[in-house]
């Protein structure tokens, strides 16, 4: 039997992490300076952020597609994704978009899960769940829509996406800790 080739530590999926992260410090530039009062940075506050939400479906589509999963993806792609929203969600909350509550709530679940995921990985990896990916899309498209210079009326139609993000960030993360439970007892 032919021993599996090792998948290489530097590969597109884990590159485009990496990519995620450093975007994160960028995007948090490009949004203090606006201070959400300037149109152009705004809009450079949304492209870097698009642009780093964009790599988290690519690099896990190629990683899977190509099988190049590797234990720093495991763990450096959540690392990023929740930097990378709770940056988001800090800095709007800090300007006033979005109540400090909501980021509270999210970003307490969204670090407990991580925690959780990091503490049964003796046990095995739990996956993504299609509501997991619900709501980072929810969390994502919210957060670039508070991010565009648009009119208050419009502008709220972003703060109802991210109302719907945090109930199913809150339901996903209740079939988190029930799935964790289930994988540290078999």
């Amino acid at each position: 039997m032919q021993p599996v080739p090792a998948i290489p530590l530097v590969n597109i999926a884990n590159a485009l992490t990496t990519l995620r992260v450093l975007l994160v410090p960028v995007f948090g530039f490009f949004l203090v300076m606006g201070e959400m009062e300037h149109a152009g940075w705004q809009i450079a506050a949304t492209i870097a952020f698009a642009v780093a939400s964009i790599t988290d479906y690519v690099d896990g589509w190629i990683a899977r597609r190509l099988n190049l999963v590797t234990s720093f993806g495991k763990v450096a792609d959540p690392i990023a994704d929740k930097a990378l929203i709770g940056t988001a969600l800090v800095l709007l909350s800090g300007y006033g978009v979005v109540p400090w509550w909501v980021t509270t709530l999210i970003l307490v679940r969204e670090i407990g899960i991580t925690a959780m995921r990091f503490l049964v990985l003796r046990h095995g990896v739990i996956p993504a769940s299609p509501g997991g990916k619900l709501k980072t899309m929810l969390q994502s498209i919210g957060i670039g829509w508070l991010l565009l210079p648009l009119p208050d009326a419009l502008g709220d139609l972003g703060l109802w996406v991210i109302y719907a993000a945090m109930v199913v960030t809150v339901v996903t993360g209740v079939d988190y800790v029930i799935r964790a439970i289930r994988l540290s007892r078999s």
